[in-house]
């Protein structure tokens, strides 16, 4: 049939704005420097002796407390909290907080494989097709195991193997699909050790960056998926944040072989492909990268540990740190506007894998472990800011030059 003079301009019109925009997407790729210096030049705000902001979630004379994660309930008040005795591997602690995180319960009761846990927890909301909401927290290392509540916390079943499969922070991050009511895909990696049952590390030691993926609003996963292997660049500890359309995903990596930047890859189809990796900018170099969004600017916070490549210092080194900065930002490899100390860390880099939350008036409530004071256990802090606090600190800080 033939085609109207009309319908057949329609048809140009619109593949010229179809090619327009995927190659606008290329380019901003590509325009993007591939190589970024370990440095920064915005400016460097330090809350560190901000006590005001400082809220103590938990502390034991002489144990070792780290690697909270956390989870906002819809009632933007309650926050529920888990964390290891000890450095990843102990029993999980579970606490709640009512009222946004000024105040915190004492350790709650948890079921007794809790105390099995050999890896960082990591606590994520998912709603299946019927809109079921559960709560699901993961344990790692092999074979990953997974414990659900049904009651946003109340109880919990105990944690049960999700498969003949495992890794390292595994299910870091959990992100919701387009693809379907209740998808989800999980990310994590592994460096050849934890995978399966008798794995073992390849020599040069290569990391995997993996994703699972559910159909069921989190109940079961599939069996994990390679996305990037490599032993030159160790990327690994992934944390996604999705575009403001909607449209795009980008995944921050910490680069373990301190050889590169930290990383970035994106994707344009829900996760079905994936750029290839590229240097963050210096200011966002560290590990364990995880953020939102501003309710109030629209601008992103993201929580990390501060850590360059070997044969440079940041003046945040083996600190708890958080970047402020736009989604266009990390499209493009441009600085940003604030990289911020929010807590000095006493002992080499040992602090801070993030729970962050934000409420509806703009506070974020950032909560992670650390060693806050000299020749004393870890344990776990939270601090509150909002972003137009942040602005006022900065306006301050240029005038007094």
């Amino acid at each position: 049939m033939l085609l109207k003079s009309r319908d057949v301009l329609k048809w140009i019109l619109s593949s010229v704005l179809l090619l327009s925009y995927v190659s606008g997407f290329s380019q901003a790729q590509e325009s993007a420097p591939t190589k970024q210096q370990p440095g920064f030049t915005i400016p460097y705000l330090d809350l560190t002796a901000d006590s005001d902001r400082q809220i103590v979630v938990d502390r034991e004379e002489g144990q070792y407390l780290g690697h909270p994660t956390t989870v906002l309930l819809e009632d933007n008040q309650t926050i529920l909290c888990v964390y290891p005795k000890g450095h990843g591997k102990g029993g999980i602690v579970y606490k709640r907080s009512p009222d946004g995180g000024k105040t915190w319960s004492d350790r709650l009761p948890t079921p007794a494989s809790w105390s099995t846990s050999r890896e960082v927890p990591t606590l994520h909301r998912v709603i299946d097709a019927t809109g079921k909401k559960r709560i699901i927290m993961f344990s790692g290392l092999y074979p990953t195991r997974m414990s659900i509540t049904e009651d946003d916390g109340q109880s919990w079943s105990e944690l049960q193997q999700v498969g003949d499969w495992g890794g390292i922070v595994v299910m870091g991050c959990v992100e919701p699909l387009k693809t379907g009511k209740g998808h989800y895909m999980a990310l994590f990696h592994d460096d050849g050790r934890f995978i399966a049952k008798d794995s073992k590390q390849e020599s040069p030691i290569a990391f995997t960056l993996f994703k699972s993926l559910s159909t069921d609003g989190g109940q079961t996963w599939s069996a994990p998926m390679a996305i990037h292997k490599s032993s030159d660049y160790h990327i690994c500890e992934p944390g996604i944040i999705r575009s403001p359309d909607g449209k795009q995903l980008a995944v921050l990596l910490r680069e373990n072989s301190r050889r590169h930047n930290s990383q970035i890859i994106f994707s344009n189809d829900e996760g079905q492909t994936w750029t290839e990796p590229r240097d963050l900018p210096g200011a966002l170099n560290g590990d364990r990268h995880t953020g939102k969004y501003d309710p109030i600017s629209g601008r992103l916070l993201i929580s990390f540990r501060s850590n360059t490549p070997r044969g440079h210092k940041a003046p945040t080194e083996g600190d708890w740190v958080a970047w402020v900065g736009t989604y266009d930002d990390l499209v493009k490899g441009s600085e940003g506007q604030y990289h911020i100390r929010l807590k000095d860390n006493t002992r080499g880099a040992d602090c801070a894998y993030p729970g962050v939350e934000v409420l509806p008036d703009g506070t974020f409530v950032l909560t992670t472990y650390g060693h806050w004071e000299k020749g004393k256990a870890p344990y776990i802090l939270s601090v509150r800011l909002k972003l137009a606090e942040l602005d006022a600190l900065a306006d301050s800080n240029s005038q007094s030059r």
